[in-house]
């Protein structure tokens, strides 16, 4: 998270329409289980609230075996929920499971236990007795650097798709040598971070921290998509031009390069970077800079959001809707959700993301799915400022059963993209390349607080090719351009039933451009 200024609440309730009266609200209900907010609240007529004192200020969440949904809260606690998929929400249950945590920013159910990374610690939270408190607090693994910095958040765990425990590591902002002096006496290319701050690292079974890649801000979402890889979110500021999705592997740099500080350290999978360029387009940076991998997506600031946070993979088998295997990113500033969808090109993940859902009561911090498929959303905007008209919360999005007109995917081709929609489209207006417009652009990788986007040009579509059935457009495209994001813009496609597109923005993150057609 990033300080930021003061937002002022003009839409506390703010849901997209396409302009034909369809809203987001006709396809995904928002349900409010509980939120700070009286406003909200009574709107469900048979809300129960919280118990008093307890403020639900979500920082994690996981699905209990028997259906129960356990959360942690940021004033350190974790609490069992029952009865949260009943609507309206007339009889939800709360017991306190846990206390005395320091700051706990996430939690998952393993192995009959729950796990939370504390700002010190990954700890498992062991309940003996089965009376739904727990009995036992385990240090599972420590070993980073904490300096007493407030930004020294730590997220996790999450479990990739062989099984194996992730936690993400915040950097530390404008610390000082004194603040250091327990932590790294030798910091390399003279950046000065506590050990481990801006890196991705792996918990072993014996409770080893192994680091696998670095150069984080504040990752604040960790989560793996279908095929069980593990992506990250971060969120604008120095060293980050804006949001952005990345694919967590061994030996990989971001972009934040005070992480470099931990090079040397035993373990360190980052090796020989003598120099960091500071001031240069992120594709000439590329080149400078060996280590320097590009995000898979990147969210355009304010147009997709401005703080990204939690990852959710929709696992629903279409009980969530058409977009199955897909990733959903929480925005916290804006107080929404985002939409991804992720493909390899050349073995490097990229792809496009979408605007998905506003109207959130606060911001997002946390979302899991539900056994029905619906989503499970935690809220707080403590220390920052959200859209919304309540201060923490949980809420519910249900898929209506209708199905909306979107852009489904965004594929790259090598003369263009390829877009293939939910409903099919209409051939007169989808064949129609001022149905559409695009334009490109890059940031600039430096160690200023964010970017604008620069070298901007306007990629000329040449030809729209309607497929028989009518779901998918190829687009033709003259100026592509690699390293670059693309933003399209479909306003006049219709549906075959004249429908405009709910959602008619899409920015695709072309880090390499397919060299064969498929």
């Amino acid at each position: 998270m990033v300080t930021r200024l003061l937002i002022t609440l003009l839409l506390p309730m703010l849901v997209c329409s396409n302009g034909r009266g369809a809203e987001e609200n006709d396809y995904y209900r928002l349900i409010s289980i509980s939120t700070a907010s009286a406003a909200t609240d009574s709107r469900s007529k048979n809300w129960k609230p919280a118990p008093d004192g307890l403020a639900l200020e979500i920082s994690g969440m996981d699905f209990l075996d028997d259906g129960r949904l356990a959360v942690a809260i940021r004033k350190g606690e974790v609490w069992i929920l029952d009865g949260v998929y009943d609507d309206p929400p007339s009889d939800v249950t709360y017991k306190r499971f846990a206390s005395a945590l320091h700051e706990p920013l996430g939690l998952l159910q393993y192995d009959g236990d729950l796990l939370t990374v504390q700002r010190s610690e990954l700890t498992r939270l062991r309940d003996l007795d089965r009376d739904d408190v727990a009995d036992e607090y385990l240090t599972i693994a420590k070993g980073w650097g904490v300096t007493g910095h407030y930004h020294e958040y730590a997220y996790g765990p999450k479990l990739d798709g062989d099984g194996k425990l992730w936690i993400t590591l915040n950097i530390g902002l404008g610390l000082k040598g004194a603040e250091l002096k327990r932590t790294l006496a030798d910091a390399a290319l003279g950046y000065r971070q506590g050990r481990w701050r801006g890196w991705g690292m792996i918990v072993t079974p014996e409770g080893k921290l192994v680091p696998v890649c670095a150069g984080m801000r504040s990752p604040s979402g960790l989560g793996a998509n279908a095929d069980g890889d593990m992506f990250y979110t971060d969120q604008q500021g120095n060293w980050v031009a804006t949001n952005s999705l990345h694919h967590m592997r061994p030996g990989v740099f971001f972009h934040h390069a005070e992480a470099l500080a931990s090079m040397n350290e035993p373990g360190s999978t980052i090796h020989e970077v003598e120099k960091v360029p500071d001031g240069l387009p992120l594709p000439q940076a590329m080149a400078e800079f060996k280590q320097l991998r590009p995000p898979a997506v990147w969210f355009p600031y304010k147009k997709m959001g401005q703080s990204a946070t939690d990852i959710m993979l929709d696992e629903s088998a279409g009980k969530f809707g058409p977009f199955t295997g897909q990733l959903f990113v929480g925005e916290f500033t804006q107080a929404g959700i985002n939409r991804v969808f992720l493909e390899k090109v050349d073995g490097e993940y990229q792809g496009a993301c979408f605007p998905f859902r506003l109207g959130l009561a606060s911001a997002v911090l946390r979302m899991a799915q539900g056994a029905d498929g619906s989503m499970f959303v935690g809220l707080t905007n403590r220390g920052w400022s959200s859209l919304g008209d309540a201060s923490y919360g949980l809420q519910r999005l249900v898929w209506t059963g209708k199905t909306p007109f979107e852009i489904k995917e965004m594929k790259a081709r090598p003369d263009g993209f390829e877009l293939e929609f939910t409903l099919p489209v209409d051939p007169q207006s989808a064949g129609d390349v001022n149905s559409y417009r695009m334009t490109s652009y890059t940031y600039l990788y430096h160690s200023t607080y964010g970017s604008d986007e620069i070298e901007t040009a306007t990629p000329a579509i040449t030809s729209a090719e309607v497929s028989k059935d009518r779901y998918r457009v190829r687009l033709h495209i003259d100026g592509l351009r690699e390293l670059f994001l693309h933003e399209l813009n479909a306003t006049g496609v219709q549906s075959t039933s004249g429908e405009p597109l709910l959602h008619p923005e899409a920015y695709y993150t072309l880090n390499r451009i397919p060299k064969t057609k498929n």
